[in-house]
């Protein structure tokens, strides 16, 4: 019988094979592609978009604040997106195939929905994460068919994962890296619906979209689509404690990191992640972890469920902007993300217990957030925790302590 040689991305070299047995093989390859890919849009078709919701705070007088909820995707948090994107990514590159073993690098939220899509598709799926991550994200990832490989320290998260797709002859999905270039900028993301959603309000196009930065690839994705369409909108970014994303904003330079890892679950990195696009940045600044934790517990308090740190440190941010919009008599609206489920948390950022242990004091900066809200005057305690704000390449802003609304 006559032979070719072959050879594939996933297995190099190949095998001689049969010609008859060679292209009914990747007949039916190239079969069950197209039916992953029909899975995954009609599980996109499935869920409805997430609902943009206004809250009223009385000291923010002419301001009006919504949030985008991610947290109502079918996994819990604003990951599901990209989850499905870098998956398809994947599958269109040739890289996912019957039986391919999905790899993933996380903090846990973008394993939860990854471990999700691939048990849809019938792939196995292992999830790198550190030790620290949350019990209950444990437990998302183990119930949709997935399994978890522990390291000490956020750092190792990326080699480990690397080995262990070897190993299997897998693929490393990798958010880190292709985040920003798996999700399509330019329409169906969540930029688009946040412009979409606020046409009809009083304010529609947005002073400033504010976004705290996980792999990067949201934030690249809102601050391309606000050029793309052309707005008016800011981005402004956040940082949290033990993060290198600020210093790399600041000084755009690609090589600072950190030894310890995030406290803030989702967001923060010891290493600038290739996703990262700062240029796409109006304004970042970084936030102590305290004031992200308090900022959540404010938020949950005013709202009918828990939200999670991330989240806390977008509405920091959106806290610091709306107080410059006051300083300066200027009306408009704010939009930010609500990125997950606070449920998630509750050995954590909901759990007394473990603010001690880590030595948070979250109490002057509640009490600092509440009056803001309800009276407009802007004072956050400085405890020399990184608070602070850069706007373009290096012109740096004042820290919050001296901030006055």
């Amino acid at each position: 019988m006559t032979t070719i040689q072959v050879a594939t991305a996933r297995n190099l070299p190949a095998e001689p094979k049969p010609v008859l047995s060679l292209f009914g093989g990747e007949m039916a390859e190239q079969e069950w592609v197209r039916n992953a890919i029909d899975i995954l849009e009609a599980e996109a078709r499935r869920s409805a978009d997430t609902h943009l919701f206004k809250l009223r705070f009385p000291g923010l007088d002419g301001i009006d604040v919504y949030f985008k909820d991610e947290s109502t995707h079918p996994t819990g948090s604003l990951k599901h997106r990209m989850a499905r994107s870098l998956i398809l990514f994947g599958l269109c590159n040739g890289l996912i195939g019957p039986g391919t073993a999905l790899v993933e690098a996380s903090s846990g939220s973008t394993a939860v929905s990854e471990a999700y899509f691939a048990e849809l598709l019938g792939l196995p799926f292992i999830a790198v994460v550190p030790r620290s991550t949350s019990r209950q994200k444990v437990t998302a990832i183990e119930r949709f068919g997935g399994r978890c490989h522990f390291v000490d320290r956020s750092s190792e998260v990326y080699g480990a994962a690397q080995t262990i797709a070897a190993e299997l002859g897998g693929l490393y999905l990798d958010q880190f890296t292709y985040a920003e270039r798996a999700i399509d900028w330019r329409t169906g993301n969540i930029a688009e619906s946040i412009f979409k959603q606020m046409a009809g309000e009083p304010h529609p196009v947005p002073e400033w979209i504010v976004m705290s930065t996980g792999t990067g690839g949201t934030s690249a994705t809102i601050g391309r689509y606000i050029r793309f369409s052309r707005q008016k909108t800011r981005l402004c970014g956040v940082d949290v404690e033990n993060s290198c994303f600020f210093e790399a904003y600041k000084s755009r330079s690609r090589t600072a990191n950190c030894v310890r890892g995030s406290r803030i679950e989702g967001v923060g990195r010891p290493r600038v992640e290739p996703s990262f696009v700062p240029s796409v940045i109006d304004q970042m600044m970084q936030v102590p972890d305290a004031a992200s934790i308090a900022a959540a517990r404010v938020l949950t308090s005013r709202l009918s469920h828990r939200v999670g740190g991330s989240t806390g440190a977008n509405f920091i941010g959106l806290c610091w902007c709306a107080a410059a919009m006051l300083r300066e008599k200027r009306s408009g609206s704010l939009v930010t993300v609500l990125c997950d489920d606070g449920e998630r948390y509750s050995d954590t950022y909901y759990n007394d217990a473990w603010l001690q242990e880590q030595d948070i004091d979250i109490a002057p900066y509640v009490a600092a957030i509440e009056r803001f809200l309800d009276s407009g005057i802007f004072e956050m305690p400085y405890d020399g925790a990184g608070f602070e704000c850069a706007s373009g390449p290096t012109e740096r802003v004042r820290p919050a302590s001296e901030a006055r609304a």
